[in-house]
């Protein structure tokens, strides 16, 4: 048997220092990890970004045998098994991808016990073959990596996940990890049902992840914000996601021919240009990905910048977890929302067909409380963690409520001549002509129609096209109007508006958002401080770019595998000149000094010489 990377006799600490060059643990981790290694089973919820996969890869490193992780995606494999291949891990995956002599290879350190962790598929490893293979290896633990899949009540459910329950029968004394980014209460509930895990340790970390800023912007004219947006950060690496395939065709075919270096993934694409695609991404190649929601699951790549929704997602849960994909290094990142009540009454007709009554209501009700904040007049960090269960006792400074509180306007006048219009045009029209006869359009429909002779023709001659465009919206959200989208989306009166049009409520609006987050005011020195800024040198730190982008292309690997961009930040801001320095920048542990430490050193006193 081949010894364990000569962590068995240190502790979870030491190897946290050594191995993954960490100073210390973040909250949960020390406790999840000590008591797994005793053998005890645990639920983990922890933010994308938080720390969940060094609380079963230490674990495996000090446990006699092999760790067996299951991960939904060949990506996601990849990416883990090259970063602990850098740090001096001995891990590998076992999947489709393989060749037959790099399978066999893989199988051969698998029964030679010269693995210490093993990433693999949920329907490989429950394959009866295979079960008899890892009967015949000694198990350090089975790690369950989100395992929202398994919950038909999580917002990716997979069936193949179904069958990991009976790993608890089958391998009773093996210590089993559960861990997930995004669960509320009841799918957390579920998975604990599913995998037999109800006596297991349940530990949920803080949702927050305070280096991402939130932004919501309404959606007027979506390709000149987001590319204002994009414009204003020209080095950045981020993802725009939409909603239909079709879309981010359109997408990023206009975004590269505005110059940017931008690539479309979604699933009608062949497997090769979806690998390439992703390729060039995770290795620098491009800076932006536009991509359905097929795109992100367990991608690894840690200098991802922003987020952007060029479309509402379908519920909070999406939401976060897509956002969580930026900034994953803890630098500041942003996540960029295009808000448009034309998308969520898509939306909602989509789940109003739904054959499944009371999965539609569930949908329906997620889709609500995924308009509530967008709609938000409050901090939006507040409302998100809010749905988690999880409560924020300030401000968090940190979005663009926070930084820009929207200014709130009475009303009321405008709304009854709107709802007015509505009823005089016979509730037969949509937004559009309601809004031409309300500005007293010289259209020929409108003249043909003889709706310029109606009492509201032209009384909102005053206000912009976008102002009754946003009103009519408010008013529709707020259940003063129904936008009917199985008819043409024309609007119709309910019951509510009655009151109203009498003069027997007021209602207020937020002054319209209507430019990209480029032009927000800088976060309070509080705030920039838990967004993860560091005060380094920009100048060494493009050169420590270039020097990672070089030594990971000469390696066939992405570039944060080799260090993230939070080490370069550091290195850029305390510009170690020894290896004793070095070995205190965050992330960089023992393997990686002897590996990398000469080349950056080197580059960093040229710097200082240059300097």
């Amino acid at each position: 048997m081949v010894e364990k990377l000569e962590t068995m006799n240190d502790t979870p600490l030491e190897s946290l220092r050594t191995v993954f060059g960490y100073e210390s643990f973040r909250p949960y981790q020390q406790e999840i990890i000590e008591r797994l290694v005793q053998g005890e089973n645990a639920f983990v919820l922890m933010p994308t970004g938080g720390g969940k996969s060094l609380c079963f890869q230490i674990p495996a490193l000090h446990r006699e045998g092999v760790g067996i992780v299951v991960s939904p995606l060949i990506s996601l494999m990849k990416d883990q098994v090259d970063a602990l291949r850098a740090c001096g891990v001995k891990a590998a995956f076992y999947n489709s991808s393989l060749g037959s002599a790099e399978a066999r290879k893989v199988l051969s350190m698998l029964h030679n016990r010269e693995l210490d962790l093993l990433y693999l598929a949920p329907e490989r490893l429950m394959s009866d073959g295979f079960i008899e293979r890892i009967r015949q290896v000694p198990i350090a633990l089975f790690a369950i990596d989100e395992a929202h899949c398994i919950s038909q009540w999580g917002h990716d459910f997979r069936p193949e996940y179904m069958k990991l329950g009976r790993l608890r029968r089958m391998f009773p004394d093996i210590p089993v990890i559960a861990l997930t980014a995004t669960a509320e209460p009841h799918t957390r509930r579920d998975i604990l049902e599913r995998l037999d895990l109800k006596d297991a340790r349940c530990y949920v970390s803080g949702f927050d992840r305070p280096n991402i800023r939130y932004s919501v912007v309404e959606k007027r004219k979506p390709l000149a914000q987001l590319t204002e947006f994009l414009s204003s950060r020209p080095t950045d690496a981020g993802i725009v996601y939409c909603l239909s395939r079709k879309r981010v065709d359109e997408v990023a075919g206009k975004l590269a021919e505005a110059g940017f270096e931008a690539a479309p993934y979604h699933a009608g694409l062949t497997a090769g240009e979806r690998k390439k695609t992703q390729d060039d991404f995770l290795r620098d190649e491009i800076r932006i990905i536009v991509a359905t929601v097929a795109f992100g699951m367990g991608i690894d790549k840690s200098d991802v910048r922003f987020v952007v929704h060029y479309d509402i997602p379908k519920n909070i849960e999406c939401y976060y977890q897509e956002t969580g994909r930026a900034g994953r290094d803890g630098l500041a990142a942003e996540a960029l929302l295009m808000f448009s009540y034309g998308d969520v009454a898509v939306a909602r007709g989509l789940i109003e067909k739904s054959r499944n009554p009371e999965r539609a209501r569930i949908e329906l009700h997620k889709l609500n409380a995924m308009v509530g904040f967008a709609e938000a007049m409050s901090c939006r960090r507040r409302i998100l963690l809010g749905y988690f269960g999880e409560r924020l006792q300030e401000d968090c400074g940190n979005c663009d409520v926070c930084l820009d509180p929207p200014e709130v306007m009475d009303v009321t006048e405008d709304a009854r001549k709107a709802l007015s219009c509505v009823y005089r045009v016979g509730q037969r029209f949509g937004m559009g002509h309601v809004i031409d006869v309300l500005r007293g359009s010289k259209k020929e429909r409108v003249a043909n129609l003889r709706h310029d002779r109606l009492s509201t023709y032209g009384i909102g001659a005053d206000k912009s096209p976008d102002y009754w465009s946003t009103l009519l919206r408010h008013l529709v959200h707020h259940g003063y109007l129904l936008q009917d989208v199985g008819d043409y989306s024309v609007l119709k009166l309910t019951p509510s508006a009655g009151p109203l049009l009498r003069g027997e409520l007021t209602i207020t609006m937020a002054e319209p958002r209507v430019k990209a987050a480029a032009g927000l005011k800088s976060a309070s020195k509080a705030a920039r401080r838990k967004a993860g800024d560091i005060d380094y040198d920009p100048g060494l730190f493009e050169r420590l770019r270039a020097l990672r982008k070089q030594l990971a292309d000469r390696e066939g690997v992405p570039p944060f595998v080799i260090f993230s961009d939070v080490s370069l930040a550091e290195m850029a801001a305390i510009l170690p000149r020894t290896e004793n320095e070095f070995h205190g920048i965050h992330g960089v542990g023992k393997h990686k000094i002897e590996r990398y430490g000469p080349y950056f050193l080197d580059e960093i006193r040229r710097f200082g010489g240059s300097g």
